[in-house]
C-alpha cells in the first residue's frame, strides 16, 4: 500500500510540473490617462492584432562637449485603443531600473502631468517569453 502511495504522489508531482511549466501569461499594454500609468509585457504588445500596440523604455547617453555626458530615460506605450504614454527622467535610480530591463518582460511605469517618470518596473518572468523562439536557420 505505501508503494501505491509512493507512485500515485510520484506521478501527481510529474503531472503537475508539466502542467506548470510552459505557462504563458500574456498581458496587453494597457495606458490609463487617468492614473497616468501603463503597463504590459513587450511580446503581447509585439505580436498582437492590432497595428498600435508598444511598450519599451530606454536610455540615450549624448556627449556635453566638455568631456562629460548627459543622459536621461524614458518610457512609452501605446494600447489597442490608442491612448499613449510617455516619460522621461534623469533620476539615476530610474535609470537603473531602465538598464536592468531584459528582451522579453512586463514593464510598467507611472508619470506625473509634466511627463516626468515617477515609478518604472520590470518583471522578466519566464512566463513573459514567447511560446517558441524561433531559432536562426
Amino acid at each position: 500500500m505505501k508503494r501505491l502511495v509512493s507512485l500515485v504522489a510520484g506521478a501527481m508531482a510529474m503531472i503537475s510540473t508539466a502542467a506548470f511549466g510552459g505557462s504563458v501569461q500574456p498581458f496587453p499594454v494597457d495606458v490609463d490617462l487617468v492614473a497616468l500609468t501603463a503597463n504590459g509585457d513587450m511580446v503581447t504588445a509585439r505580436y498582437s492584432a492590432n497595428e498600435n500596440e508598444f511598450i519599451g523604455c530606454g536610455i540615450r547617453i549624448f556627449d556635453d562637449g566638455a568631456g562629460g555626458t548627459f543622459s536621461f530615460g524614458f518610457c512609452q506605450a501605446e494600447d489597442r485603443d490608442g491612448e499613449r504614454a510617455f516619460c522621461n527622467s534623469q533620476d539615476a535610480a530610474l535609470l537603473d531600473a531602465i538598464s536592468s530591463s531584459g528582451d522579453f518582460g512586463f514593464i510598467t511605469f507611472s508619470y506625473d502631468e509634466d511627463g516626468v517618470c515617477t515609478r518604472i518596473g520590470f518583471s522578466n518572468q519566464s512566463f513573459y517569453l514567447p511560446e517558441k523562439l524561433k531559432s536562426n536557420e
